[in-house]
Formats: C-alpha cells, structure tokens, sequence
C-alpha cells in the first residue's frame, strides 16, 4: 500500500551551454580576433513551500522534473541565455533526502520558501577567454558541464501543534471531527484514518490550534508492522501528545495494558518522541455508567503511578471535550509565552547579535 505522504522524485538540472569558437569577419577590420561569448548555465530546481498543500500525492502521477538546459555561446561575445530554472510546490513540512548519499539536504517548513535541490551546470567559456600574445586565433572553447541529476526522497511530516495517538479505533477521528470542521472517515472497524487529517480548532475569539488525527497504530508499528513507522514520523512535531485508550476497549484489553503497549512503541521508534508532554484521554464514557467510568479512570491512574493531565470524555455526546480544548488552549499560551521570553533572554546576551 502506497501512503501519500512520501514519496521519490527525480530531478534533473539544466545542462549549461557550450561556449562558442567564433571570429570577427567585418569589412574594415582584417585583424577581427576571436569574438565567441559563453554559454548560459544550465537551470536550477528548487522546491517551494506551499501552506494550500497537505499531502504529497501529486507525485504519484509525476516523478521527473527538469530544468532548462542552457544555450550555447553565439558570435560577437554574445552569451547563451540562461536555462530558466523550475520550482516544484510541496506541503510544509516537507522533508528532503538525496537517496542516493542518504544526505538531508534541508527541510521546508514555511509558506514561499525555496529550498535548491539541483544546481544547473555552469556554461561553457568562448574563445575569446583564450587569446594570447603567442594565440591571437585561438580555437578553443569549452563545453558547458551538466547540471546535477538527483534521486530525491520526499517525506512529509505534519506541521501540527497536537498530535492524537492511540490504537486503532480509539476513538481519533470521531474526537477530530468534533471539536473541529474536519471530516476525517469514521467507522466502527480499524483502520479508517489511511493518512494525517488536520483540523483547527478554535479557542474563543482570536485563539486556535492544529490539531492531526494520527492514523492508528498496532504493536510493533516502530518495527513497521500494520501502517509502520510512516505515522510515527508524523508525531515529532508536534508540540503535545494526546494520548486516547478507551475506556472500554471491544477487545478487552485492559486501558493500562494499552498504554503501556503504545509507551513501548514511541520508545521503540524514537526515545525523545518518548519524552514529548502526553496528556492521557479517556474515551467513550458514554457506553459506561459514569460511577464505573470512574472507578476504571482510578485504577488505571494508579496503575500507571500517571501524574500529568488526564481527562474523560465522550465524543458522541460532547462530555468533557470543551474542558479538554479550553486545558490544550491554555497549554499552548503558556508554551509560547516561555518560548517568547526564552527568546527575548536570548537576545539580551552579549554578542547575539552576530
């Protein structure tokens, strides 16, 4: 199965022009001398940020860019146009890896950024460049150098400042469509959500977050089992975890069992997406008498020694998902004021400037 958030691409630059070997021929001049311009380089490609995309799935259809090539040098030391370079749009988030060298050539995160990933080749010198004392009719040119042919793999990740985590049938798509105006797939059987939803959701008047709907994972994801690793990529970024367990699981499978399991597979894929603040949501509380709702909540809190934010909630009916964005909103304002005033002491160092 094929996942439209990465993909391979090739790209070519532009070859650039050859130079000329070219001589005067007027009529009142017997002596012309060599006159041959140069070539023009060879196009370049770059990748441009674009905030409308979100997925990568435009180069399932196209996998070959190239660039224009350069023209060659002409007569009276005139210079071969240059080739015109292509920019190719990509999602935010957009990471960029030479297959070949296994090399991060960069990463594009923002809206109009340009990122080179082919440089064109540099045209070729006219035999103007080679007149000596001891060569007033040099024959000599050269010819333009190719531009760089590349495997490129792209992989998304996605810009969110939440990530929903949980395994499948958590009860993800449902929350998402919820507390905001997306419409991920629902379903009662595993697997619906194949790739990232975003949704914002709005805090009050003048506040919002993003919030990604995570595919759902299975034991052994880290290893690629299920949807793999693909997913996992996704939650790196983002600046909270919530991390959903029903509360009454179809397979019963007991909440604290669940967790524990999940735990292991961010660790598994990577120890600092391990470490990334996670607050423990409860779904489904409607299904459950809300006294044994609760009695399951402490035991599972108590199983688990759990200290950070936890909350109980059910999607269906609304039950404790405003308290559980009015807390996200309030944990990002204090999240990026820390940041802003980190930054501010930053600044005020000696010599940050430079």
């Amino acid at each position: 199965m094929k996942f439209v958030d990465e993909a391979s691409i090739h790209v070519i630059a532009g070859k650039g022009g050859n130079g000329s070997a070219s001589f005067r021929r007027e009529k009142y001049i017997p002596f012309g001398g060599p006159d041959g311009g140069d070539g023009g380089d060879g196009g370049s490609v770059y990748l441009e940020g674009d905030s409308g995309l979100n997925t990568l799935v435009d180069f399932r259809h196209r996998r070959i860019y190239k660039a224009q090539n350069g023209v060659i040098g002409k007569g009276q030391q005139k210079y071969g146009k240059k080739g015109e370079d292509i920019y190719i749009r990509v999602p935010l988030g957009t990471m960029v890896v030479d297959e070949l060298n296994e090399v991060v050539l960069g990463d594009v995160t923002e809206h109009g950024q340009h990122l080179l990933v082919a440089r064109g080749g540099q045209g070729g010198l006219g035999n103007v460049h080679f007149k000596s004392s001891t060569n007033q009719a040099p024959r000599k040119f050269t010819p333009g150098q190719p531009g760089e042919d590349i495997q490129l793999h792209l992989e998304m990740k996605v810009l969110a400042d939440i990530g929903l985590l949980g395994f499948p049938n958590a009860g993800k798509s449902t929350l998402i469509s919820t507390v905001s105006a997306a419409r991920p797939k629902v379903a009662d059987y595993p697997f619906t959500t194949l790739y990232p939803n975003l949704g914002v959701v709005r805090v009050g008047f003048d506040s919002s977050f993003v919030i990604a709907d995570i595919p759902g994972l299975i034991e052994g994801a880290a290893e690629g089992a299920g949807l793999g690793v693909q997913f996992l990529k996704h939650l790196q970024r983002t600046k909270l975890l919530l991390h959903l367990v029903e509360i009454a699981p179809m397979d019963e499978m007991p909440p604290e069992d669940a967790i524990r399991k999940l735990e292991q597979e961010l660790v598994n894929f990577d120890s600092d997406l391990g470490e990334k603040p996670r607050w423990l949501v409860f779904t489904k509380s409607d299904v459950l008498d809300q006294e044994e709702a609760k009695k399951i909540v402490e035991r599972v809190l108590k199983e688990l020694n759990w200290t950070d934010p936890w909350f109980m909630i059910s999607s269906v009916t609304q039950t404790g998902t405003d308290e559980l964005v009015q807390s996200i909103g309030r944990a990002l304002d204090e999240k990026r004021e820390l940041e802003e005033e980190q930054q501010k002491q930053w600044e005020s160092l000696p010599g940050s400037e430079i």
